[in-house]
């Protein structure tokens, strides 16, 4: 029976797993490091003494892909949210605070309510959403937009750093399109916050492990690919640490990489070559915290951490783009953020709780246009050679949902 390899274990290629197993391919699955999950799991954290994530990550309800991933792995009841969307915001430098309300429907009449869009902006600068639907191939974020109004500083540019983890001078525009078209675009019901209820493994990672395991695929850690043995226009063997691993006429390879791993292996594919850098800290305070409205996360404006999320005793922040901040120390980034933490918490500024901060140095590639125009496509001169991944050429940008759909479109190319 013709297999199909599936290299690297984060959500991608758990995703290209998933679907190929539930459609009764045989599957390995390989992963360099003793866990899986990539970028989104879960770990006890000695020093905090309580279970983390490596970052924080905020789905929507109208994440199409995340949604039918975490219903084949059965995992649909590990998010939680508010019933309805809403999306507080607090400005640190003033004390103000609001929250965007969209209607359901897909006509947007919450714009006519001041009190559900950003304070002090007219529904006419809304309409300059449409021009990230036409916004060429060069065009970036302050293209569209522009950078010197109110609801640039209170929602453009938090959108776009944490959509693209790119600064919005620099953000390539047409990405963020289709995360309007897909969630905002439809109404409310499509764009309700999602989080993890408990963590990111036990929401993405255990439950398709488990599936992967009851559907006979064959999960293999600690096996880091070295070369991909290939002619003119196949794979061959590939060659792990102290294993080389044939392939049959009709196996597949799908290569669920990061860029500059997959770039390595495969000198001839062009891949996106910059990255940006997410720094997420994590607090632990002396009592369960909660934020308005019980939503699980807050906007923040005007300071060092831009998101703040909440989970029981464990307060998190994160900062996209955030390449200056990740050159402090540990120490002063705790600070920094904390600082923001306290007002947002009505907290003591100046006593700062327990911390761990995490600096991811290639969280994303840079979304600026021209790595844009280096994402490959699933398909590759090789016709047993797949790839998948969020720097993949899906139509997203570099997010969950974009990981995701890039999986699900890698074990498609495999079936057809």
């Amino acid at each position: 029976m013709a297999r199909t390899h599936v290299v690297g274990a984060g959500l991608a290629g758990l995703a290209a797993a998933v679907s190929l197993a539930r459609h009764g391919h045989a599957v390995t699955l390989y992963e360099a490091s003793g866990q899986a999950g990539g970028r989104c799991r879960s770990y006890v954290d000695a020093k905090l003494a309580c279970t983390i994530d490596n970052g924080n990550h905020l789905l929507l309800s109208g994440n199409q892909a995340a949604m039918r991933y975490l219903a084949d792995i059965g995992a649909s009841q590990e998010l939680s949210g508010p019933p309805s969307a809403r999306f507080p915001f607090l400005d640190l430098a003033t004390g103000q605070r609001w929250c965007l309300r969209p209607n359901g429907g897909p006509l947007p009449w919450w714009l006519l309510s001041s009190g559900r869009r950003v304070p002090d902006t007219t529904i006419w600068s809304y309409l300059s959403a449409l021009r990230f639907a036409t916004a060429g191939r060069e065009r970036t974020v302050t293209d569209c937009v522009g950078e010197d109004t109110i609801l640039f500083k209170r929602f453009w540019e938090p959108l776009a750093v944490a959509v693209l983890n790119t600064p919005a001078q620099t953000g390539a525009a047409r990405l963020l399109w289709p995360v309007f078209r897909d969630t905002f675009a439809k109404g409310e019901a499509a764009c309700r916050p999602r989080v993890a209820k408990k963590g990111l493994s036990d929401t993405f990672v255990e439950p398709a492990l488990a599936l992967l395991r009851r559907s006979g695929v064959t999960v293999r850690f600690g096996c880091r690919l070295s070369q991909v043995e290939r002619d003119a226009d196949r794979v061959r063997t590939l060659n792990f640490s102290g294993e080389s691993v044939p392939l049959d006429a009709g196996d597949r390879v799908v290569i669920a990489l990061p860029p500059a791993a997959a770039g390595g292996l495969l000198p001839a594919l062009d891949v996106p070559k910059t990255s940006h850098v997410i720094v997420n800290a994590h607090f632990v305070l002396d009592e369960p915290a909660a934020l308005p409205a019980k939503s699980p996360f807050l906007g923040l404006i005007g300071g060092t951490a831009q998101w703040l999320f909440v989970r029981g005793s464990v307060a998190s922040i994160t900062i996209s783009a955030g390449d200056a901040v990740a050159e402090g120390s540990a120490d002063e980034i705790a600070r920094a953020t904390w600082r923001d933490v306290a007002v947002a918490l009505d907290r003591d500024p100046r006593t700062v709780p327990t911390c761990r901060v995490i600096k991811e140095r290639r969280a994303t590639f840079a979304q600026i246009p021209a790595e844009v125009r280096r994402r490959p496509t699933t398909r590759t001169e090789w016709a047993n050679l797949f790839l998948a991944g969020d720097w993949i050429d899906t139509g997203l940008p570099a997010t969950i949902e974009g990981a995701i759909l890039s999986g699900y479109t890698a074990a498609s190319a495999v079936m057809r």
